[in-house]
C-alpha cells in the first residue's frame, strides 16, 4: 500500500538551507531560516536558559512522565507574562503544554474542530503551516487579506470576513510579530477587533508566538488581551521556542478560555485527550528550563534583559532599512513601522533568483526575510543588492 503514496514536493526552506550551504563565497547571507541572529551571525543559547538548565542537573531527581497536560508549574508560571497583572478572568482559564507553538496551534484547532467549529478564518499570507494543519485536520479554511499595499494591516478585509462568517466559525489571529509580513494590528485596530469579535460570536484562536520581539512584553500581548476581555471563550497557542531561543527544544502551551468556571474541567478533558493521541506527552526539558527561570526573580530579569537585546537589534535593523528609502523599486521605509523577525519585499520569483546567484544573497520564494540575518556589517550589501535586482 505504501507504494501508492504520492512523492511530495520538498520544504522549499529546507532546499534553500542547502543552497545556502553550499554556496561557497565568503560574503553570502541567509534571510531564510526563521531563527533569532546576533549582530556576529549566532543563533546561542540565553545565558538564563543555561543557568537553568544546570539547576536542573543538580536538583532534577526524576524523567518520570507528566501525562498529557505536561509540566503544569510551567504552565501556570508563564500565566502573568501572557495575561499579565490586571486581567480579570484568569479564573476561567485552563492550560497545557504542548509541543512548541505548533502543538499550541494543533491542539487548538483540533479543540475547536471537537467542539463543532467546521471552518476556520485566517488572514493571507500566513505562517505556512497554518493551513497545513487545518488541511492535515479536515476543516475549511476560510482566507482575508492581511496586508494593505501601504504596509498596514488590511482590517477592511478583516472586518469583511468577520462579517461574512457563521457564528460557529472559529478565527485565527496572529498576536504580534505577524509571520511573514511583520504587520501588526493597532491597539485601536484590536479594539474595533474585540468589539466585532463580541458581536459576532465567532471564537477566536490567537496565536502568540512572538511575544516580547516587537515592542515589549506588555505591549506584544495587549492585543491578545483586549480580545480576551471582550469574548466569553477563546483559545491562545503560545511558543517559547523564539523568545526563550528553545528552537528545537519544542516549548508551547495551550491556554483555553471558558464562558466559566465550571465548564473548565470538561474543555481541559478534552484537550488531554486530543494531545494524549497526538503526542501522548510533550518533552519536558525545555519547559523545565522556563519554569526554573520565571520561579527566579533573578534568572527572569535576566532573561528580560537577554530579550530586550534582541528586541532592540531587530528593531535597530528594521531603522535602517528605512533609513534607506526607496532601493530600486522597493520601498524599504514601512519596515520601521513593522515588527518581528519577518518582512515580506515584492521582489519577482526572477528577482529573488537574481539576488541569490548575483549577490550570494539568499531568501525565501515569496519575498520573506528574517530581519535578524542582516547585521550592521551586511546591510549595506543587502541594500545596494535589492536596488540593483529591482531597479
Amino acid at each position: 500500500m505504501l507504494a501508492q503514496l504520492t512523492q511530495q514536493p520538498p520544504d522549499a526552506l529546507l532546499a534553500l538551507i542547502k543552497l545556502y550551504s553550499a554556496d561557497e563565497r565568503a560574503d553570502k547571507i541567509d534571510l531564510g531560516v526563521g531563527v533569532y541572529r546576533t549582530g556576529q551571525g549566532h543563533t546561542p543559547v540565553f545565558t538564563s536558559i543555561k543557568k537553568a538548565e544546570q539547576i536542573l542537573v543538580d536538583h532534577q531527581d526524576s524523567k518520570a512522565y507528566l501525562g498529557p497536560e505536561g509540566d503544569m508549574g510551567f504552565v501556570e508560571a508563564l500565566k502573568p507574562i501572557i495575561f499579565g497583572a490586571g486581567f480579570s478572568k484568569l479564573d476561567q482559564i485552563d492550560g497545557m503544554q504542548t509541543p512548541g507553538g505548533t502543538g499550541g496551534v494543533r491542539l487548538a484547532a483540533a479543540l475547536a474542530k471537537a467542539a463543532g467549529v467546521t471552518k476556520i478564518w485566517m488572514g493571507t499570507p500566513s505562517w505556512p503551516n497554518h493551513a497545513q494543519i487545518m488541511k492535515d485536520l479536515g476543516v475549511e479554511v476560510g482566507t482575508f487579506n492581511h496586508a494593505s499595499a501601504d504596509g498596514t494591516a488590511d482590517m477592511a478585509g478583516l472586518r469583511d470576513a468577520i462579517a461574512a462568517a457563521a457564528p460557529t466559525d472559529a478565527i485565527l489571529l496572529h498576536g504580534c510579530c505577524h509571520n511573514p509580513t511583520g504587520i501588526d494590528y493597532t491597539l485601536s485596530d484590536w479594539e474595533e477587533i474585540a468589539r466585532l469579535l463580541a458581536g459576532k460570536g465567532m471564537l477566536p484562536i490567537l496565536d502568540l508566538a512572538y511575544q516580547g520581539l516587537g515592542d515589549g512584553l506588555e505591549e506584544d500581548a495587549a492585543g491578545v488581551r483586549l480580545v480576551l476581555e471582550a469574548v466569553p471563550e477563546a483559545l491562545i497557542a503560545y511558543s517559547c521556542d523564539k523568545n526563550f531561543g528553545l528552537y528545537r527544544d519544542r516549548v508551547g502551551a495551550i491556554y483555553m478560555m471558558g464562558e466559566g468556571v465550571d465548564c473548565l474541567p470538561c474543555i481541559a478533558s478534552n484537550g488531554a485527550a486530543l494531545a494524549r493521541a497526538n503526542w501522548s506527552m510533550p518533552p519536558d526539558h525545555g519547559a523545565a528550563a522556563v519554569r526554573t527561570i520565571l520561579e527566579d526573580a533573578a534568572l527572569t530579569a535576566e532573561w528580560k534583559d537577554e530579550l530586550e537585546s534582541m528586541r532592540t537589534r531587530i528593531n535597530q535593523v528594521r531603522a535602517r532599512l528605512a533609513e534607506a528609502g526607496v532601493a530600486g523599486s522597493v520601498d524599504l521605509r514601512p519596515l520601521a513601522g513593522q515588527r518581528g523577525l519577518f518582512a515580506i519585499l515584492p521582489l519577482s520569483k526572477e528577482q529573488i533568483a537574481a539576488l541569490r546567484s548575483d549577490h550570494a544573497i539568499y531568501m525565501a520564494g515569496s519575498g520573506r526575510i528574517n530581519i535578524a540575518g542582516l547585521t550592521m556589517g551586511n546591510i549595506d550589501k543587502f541594500i545596494k543588492a535589492v536596488a540593483t535586482v529591482s531597479a
